[in-house]
């Protein structure tokens, strides 16, 4: 090796050495500056610049002569490759790189280290006494030729490095191309050609670089992963918009994935045949659960409707012909009393009551249903009503230090409401249906015609609702104990009853 570096100097080879040595320089530069992550990519240059002292070695083996020749041709092609090469890792991977605090596009390295690579050539053909423009001049029919055949290929190169520019979106964002809604996905990669988008359906679609130039993109990840949605759904003319709105604004409420902020509106969007369409617009900042979301939503509105008695018209006209006997309609009401009569007996603080009163009280109750998580009643909240389950199961939930604590789990033939009904005291705890929930509900209007003019029931109910404050307190209290003693709770719970029902 000693020998034959000697003979390389006599032989004034000087340029040859200086070309290897900063060659190798520039790669050992590149190996200190890149990241311990990046540095696997200098291999390539150590492995141009191995070729290169390969290639030297070779033509001081070598006689003057045309073989001389391709090898010192290829001596400066690998020398210069490796130059470049470790440049290019300078200037996208450690310039780039840290001014932008992220990884340089993939398109971009592979443009610039292309624009090297032919940047190179064309050096190293002027190293050997080749003049690269004569070569352009005698294949400008080639040149043509192939400039036309690859006119798509160049286009979208063009347009991948223009997208790669601008960043109108990343790897990971959720974009649609087009107006086609089925043009919907997270991008996975951007290349020099094309860009890949995987769908909903968990398909790769791959999309030119120049179709994405020319169309509409919409990115439903920047400038923020908030994006906005709607459920639109028709109330009969019979109902007033702001009845309907409250209802749908309440089907909103702990809908999972749906923001609280910005907040859920709806507007009316327009008088259609079959009668009033209304659009419910909220925000989620889970665009991929987007479809889960929509139908969780349209869910709510269904039981809201339902539960505050609006029907939902549709553009379908039924005639049913049949004869309904009183007898039928009879035994028909007969059974739903029945059904009613039932779900109150489950209540002790109704068997103070008269039979009577009792069967009054049934006749008056009304029917609700609750969607599967949905919250009933809200700690803290004011209300008169009493609710039996009828069918389904809820869970009972009060709020420690921030956090809703489960307190226990009801089902049918239970109830919770006491305390609102008989005193108009605020909830004490949360309410949530864990299943599809049925309840009949019992209000205070229909409660206070059934103990009218009975002081004796109210003082009744009174011990009753004092026994059974007690239990619940040594449930949910943390300490285990009851603060107020059994007589002065009583007490006071048959005032509370008295100036509520004005007794």
């Amino acid at each position: 090796m000693g020998s034959l570096l000697a003979d390389a100097l006599k032989g004034g080879h000087y340029a040859e050495l200086l070309v290897l040595v900063g060659a190798a320089a520039l790669l050992l530069l590149a190996r200190t500056l890149l990241p311990i992550e990046s540095r696997s990519r200098i291999k390539i240059a150590a492995v141009y610049l191995t070729l290169a002292v390969a290639f030297e070695l070779l033509g001081l083996l070598l006689p003057a002569g045309a073989a001389t020749r391709m090898v010192a041709f290829l001596f400066y092609f690998f020398a210069l490759a490796s130059s470049g090469r470790s440049l290019v890792l300078l200037g996208v991977d450690v310039v780039f790189g840290r001014k932008t605090q992220r990884a340089p596009p993939r398109i971009f390295r592979d443009l610039t280290q292309a624009v090297v690579y032919v940047v190179v050539l064309m050096l190293t053909l002027r190293a050997i006494g080749v003049e690269p423009g004569s070569l352009l001049t005698t294949s400008a029919l080639l040149t043509a030729v192939v400039g036309l055949s690859l006119q798509d290929t160049l286009g979208n190169m063009v347009s991948g490095l223009a997208l790669q520019m601008q960043a109108p979106f990343v790897v990971g964002d959720f974009v649609q191309f087009d107006d086609d809604p089925l043009h919907v996905g997270r991008v996975t990669e951007v290349n020099w050609r094309a860009t890949t988008i995987v769908n909903d359906d968990l398909v790769e679609v791959i999309v030119p670089n120049g179709h994405l130039a020319k169309v509409l993109i919409r990115n439903y990840s920047r400038p923020s992963k908030i994006s906005r949605r709607s459920v639109s759904v028709q109330t009969p003319y019979e109902v007033s918009p702001d009845r309907v709105r409250q209802a749908l604004l309440g089907a909103l409420r702990d809908v999972p994935s749906v923001l609280t902020e910005p907040a859920p509106w709806v507007r009316n969007t327009k008088f259609a045949d079959s009668g009033i369409e209304f659009t419910v617009y909220f925000f989620t900042d889970d665009f991929e659960r987007r479809v889960k979301t929509d139908s969780d939503v349209a869910d709510r509105v269904w039981y809201a409707l339902s539960r505050a008695g609006i029907s939902i018209p549709f553009p379908i006209r039924t005639v049913h012909m049949h004869q309904v006997s009183e007898e039928s309609e009879r035994r028909a009401r007969d059974l739903e009393l029945s059904r009613r009569h039932r779900a109150l007996r489950s209540v002790d603080l109704f068997d103070v009551l008269s039979p009577d009163k009792h069967r009054a009280l049934a006749d008056k109750i009304v029917v609700r249903c609750f969607a599967p998580g949905e919250v009933i009643v809200s700690q803290g909240e004011t209300s008169n009503e009493l609710s039996i389950i009828d069918r389904g199961e809820v869970s009972v939930e009060i709020e420690r230090r921030g956090k809703n604590a489960h307190v226990a789990s009801l089902g049918a033939g239970q109830f919770f409401g006491e305390m609102a009904l008989m005193t108009g005291e605020a909830r004490k705890a949360s309410v949530r249906a864990k299943t599809e929930v049925e309840l009949f509900v019992v209000d205070h209007a229909a409660f206070q015609e059934a103990i009218a003019d009975a002081p004796d029931v109210m003082a009744r109910l009174a011990e009753l609702l004092a026994d059974r404050q007690a239990e619940l307190e040594v449930v949910a209290s943390e300490r285990g104990n009851d603060s107020e003693p059994r007589l002065d709770r009583s007490k006071r719970l048959f005032e509370q009853i008295k100036a509520l029902f004005h007794a």
